[in-house]
């Protein structure tokens, strides 16, 4: 991603404008009107019910009007005079400009043509938005049921554009296709009344009257049964009988049409820097050798007896090191996330309003699904955020490395993040949803090892825990490039992990067709953290005795996300603004 000039002018100084040129105030304003229009979600969450009714439309008059309509924003944001802008103004007008340069690239290689990866995708998307969505009245009631029947319409549309993909050879490899048909096996098998697009219409509120209720469930359940399954069972077909027809055997994107080019590009985009896979490659090589002395010097504080795998060994089949039943995990995960919230306020002086919970990640997506992952609440719609921990396999669960998973998907990591940019005052609605991988993957990682100072790790194992989780992160430079730039096999990549990291056997597996299926992404969180860190360091070396750690973390997340080289001005030009005088 090129550098953006505006930066050399502003800096994120804290200068006074009034009111922002009408220009640009339309600009925003039209801006926030295309993004609310091409997001029925957030539109549904509103109160627009005919959004509410209503899935993305992918389909290619769509996706153009859509992609000319953002090549004319870009334009526009050409003409506009940056240094006339007030502080909030710039930051606006550089997130824009970075989402409608990511995009614009984007669109070149038709990134459409695959739109899932191993554990989600478009396939997914009903059963997470079933999991937030509450119907508080007749009529979201009946748009929810609207929204399964107009399942079939949007899978239909995916699917040509996988059927584009099987025609350009732009496909994902035969590993990553089996682990999406087991996946929608799953979905098609849960029985019509415990089916989790039933999410919706369990908790109907009291002042609907009875008959309605039930009404409304048995419609609801007719959907399910004679639309939105029929829909599952063709994408299954499909997938089975013409995507799978001459299925890729090779795994990395390089391997494809064009593929080498769009890596380079994606990594750019999920590091928001000018960074090549190369530099990428070593900059992770020199995290693993950093980080394997670090877990040598907690295994030696054990006091074990044995060599470095016989110490992974020991780790991965203790059975002290795991739960016994799915409810003692998530016992454990909130435990260590209410200990995470007791000591917040020693870190941060703003703390968002939106709670948060800990919950299993659904059954029918566990098995292929990450460890833990974070989805996102919506105080308007009195949905919290959520902190899901994967339950299925307990044996590949372990217990040492649950607090630097909770303090990543929690707090201070994803939900505070996310929660503190949701509930930004006085910016545009875009500012608000706008997820900068590098940036908030970068932060939750920074947080496991802020982790050791909030006191959060008890035992050495813990710690060694933590060690294994930025090992994971330092593996993932190494092996994504590896995978997709260096023409590495699946075994290569999961020896790094497996013979550097305590991570159990079944998650190296799902990890590493993760990486696989999604090119690129993997390389955000060691960048992002390794910023921050160095920001930190900068920051007390400069400010000594005035340094306070809750004025950096607020700062630091002040304005939302934002690319990394923005985030470095910006933070730098704090530590300069609280420099003691001499």
């Amino acid at each position: 991603m090129p550098r953006l000039c505006l930066l050399s002018l502003l800096c994120f100084a804290a200068f006074a404008v009034a009111d922002p040129p009408a220009d640009f105030e339309r600009l925003v304003n039209a801006f926030e009107a295309h993004e609310l229009a091409h997001d029925p979600f957030r539109a549904g969450r509103r109160g627009d019910l005919e959004a509410a009714a209503r899935w993305p439309d992918s389909r290619p008059e769509a996706l153009d009007r859509k992609l000319a309509a953002e090549q004319d924003f870009r334009r526009q944001l050409l003409d506009i005079d940056v240094a006339a802008l007030g502080e909030s103004e710039q930051v606006s007008h550089l997130v824009m400009v970075h989402l409608l340069d990511s995009r614009l690239a984007a669109a070149a290689f038709q990134p459409q043509r695959i739109s899932f990866t191993n554990d989600s995708g478009f396939f997914s998307v009903p059963v997470q938005v079933a999991q937030s969505t509450r119907a508080r009245s007749v009529a979201q009631a009946e748009a929810w049921i609207s929204r399964l029947e107009a399942i079939e319409s949007y899978f239909a549309a995916q699917t040509d554009w996988l059927a584009q993909g099987v025609e350009t050879g732009f496909v994902q490899p035969k590993l990553v296709v089996e682990r999406v048909i087991e996946q929608i096996e799953e979905v098609i098998a849960i029985d019509p009344d415990e089916h989790p697009l039933m999410a919706p219409m369990q908790q109907l509120p009291e002042h609907i009257e009875e008959d309605e209720r039930a009404r409304l469930r048995r419609a609801a359940r007719s959907a399910l049964v004679e639309s939105a399954i029929p829909a599952y069972r063709r994408l299954l077909r499909f997938l089975q009988e013409e995507y799978l027809a001459e299925p890729r055997a090779s795994i990395g994107i390089s391997e494809v049409p064009g593929g080498r080019d769009y890596y380079r590009w994606l990594v750019r985009h999920h590091t928001t820097l000018d960074t090549t896979p190369d530099e990428v490659h070593q900059q992770g090589l020199s995290e693993v050798e950093r980080i394997r002395s670090e877990m040598d010097k907690v295994i030696e504080a054990t006091g074990f007896d044995g060599s470095f795998a016989d110490f992974l060994h020991f780790l991965r089949t203790d059975p002290q090191f795991y739960a016994q039943s799915e409810r003692e995990l998530l016992m454990i995960a909130a435990w260590i996330a209410k200990r995470a919230d007791d000591a917040m306020p020693r870190f941060f002086g703003h703390l968002p309003r939106l709670p948060y919970g800990v919950r299993a990640v659904p059954g029918a997506i566990a098995p292929n699904y990450t460890t833990g992952r974070y989805w996102s609440g919506d105080l308007e719609s009195g949905i919290a955020g959520g902190y899901m921990v994967n339950t299925y396999r307990l044996d590949q669960r372990p217990l040492y490395e649950l607090p630097a998973l909770t303090l990543h998907e929690a707090v201070p990591g994803h939900h505070h993040q996310i929660a503190i940019a949701q509930e930004l005052e006085n910016v545009p609605e875009f500012r608000r949803n706008t997820y900068i991988t590098a940036f908030g993957e970068g932060w939750a990682l920074y947080t496991e090892w802020l982790g050791v100072e909030m006191d959060i790790y008890e035992t050495p194992y813990e710690h060694f825990g933590r060690l294994t989780y930025e090992m994971w992160r330092a593996c993932r430079l190494v092996v994504d490039t590896g995978i997709h730039y260096f023409g590495w096999s699946q075994q290569q990549a999961e020896v790094c992990l497996l013979e550097n990291s305590a991570l159990a056997p079944h998650n190296v597996r799902t990890e590493v067709e993760r990486y696989i299926s999604w090119p690129g992404q993997a390389l955000a969180y060691k960048t992002g953290e390794l910023l921050i860190r160095e920001l930190r360091a900068e920051a007390e070396a400069a400010l000594g005795a005035d340094f306070d750690i809750r004025d950096f973390h607020d700062y630091l997340l002040a304005v939302g996300a934002i690319p990394l080289d923005a985030l470095a001005d910006r933070m730098r030009n704090w530590i300069t603004k609280n420099r003691p005088k001499p």
